[in-house]
């Protein structure tokens, strides 16, 4: 019994410290990328010893690459969270492109991130690349969309928003809305939806939030 609560307090402390390196991690994505950040600058801002880094990770790049699997991950769960419970596959491909692109203003770190790790970003196997995928192909499916490749429509999705959540740093609230919406309205049309309707899906009012139209 006592070896049993020795090595789940082992296990708890190990967790603890992966996660203060994984957070360290994500800071200095946000920040810069993470590009020159020494092993001795992520253990000090993890707050954890030198040497429990290589208890963890073998290089700052296993390091980093968990940190942006982990924060695009969490992004890609809370979309399927929030659209759940819509029927239209068009407004969920809608909704998701918007709020992402509203993570400028609701997750600023994980949008940095993003924008700091692009080609990582539309290439993960986790985060909103796959579900939107599997969102597109869920359109064409059901009609909503006129795709002829799904995998060049998720291309052109993931470059048009990394473009703007890079456009957006540092813009007001309402610019972000604005260019949420009309990111998901030019991309509906591009998917071969007519303007009007394309308008009126990105302008429906997102799951989990209280946003109005005036």
């Amino acid at each position: 019994m006592a070896d049993a609560v020795v090595t789940n307090r082992l296990d708890r402390r190990k967790a603890r410290t992966r996660a203060a390196l994984v957070t360290a991690a994500r800071a200095l994505l946000a920040r810069d990328g993470g590009v020159d950040a020494s092993i001795q600058e992520i253990t000090e801002l993890a707050d954890v010893g030198f040497g429990s880094f290589y208890n963890h990770f073998q290089t700052k790049t296993e390091l980093f690459e968990a940190a942006v699997a982990e924060a695009l991950e969490e992004h890609g769960a809370l979309l399927d969270r929030l659209t759940a419970d819509l029927d239209d596959p068009a407004e969920v491909f809608a909704a998701s492109v918007r709020l992402t692109v509203r993570l400028q203003k609701t997750h600023p770190q994980i949008a940095r991130i993003m924008a700091n790790t692009g080609q990582q970003y539309l290439g993960a196997p986790s985060g909103l690349a796959p579900r939107a995928l599997r969102d597109i192909e869920a359109g064409a499916k059901a009609g909503r969309f006129d795709v002829g490749d799904a995998a060049v429509a998720l291309a052109c999705t993931g470059g048009s928003v990394l473009a703007a959540v890079h456009l957006l740093e540092g813009a007001s609230s309402a610019k972000v809305d604005r260019t949420a919406d009309e990111v998901a309205t030019n991309l509906l049309r591009m998917f071969g939806m007519p303007t009007t309707e394309a308008r009126a899906v990105a302008r429906r009012p997102l799951p989990g939030t209280s946003r109005r139209r005036t």
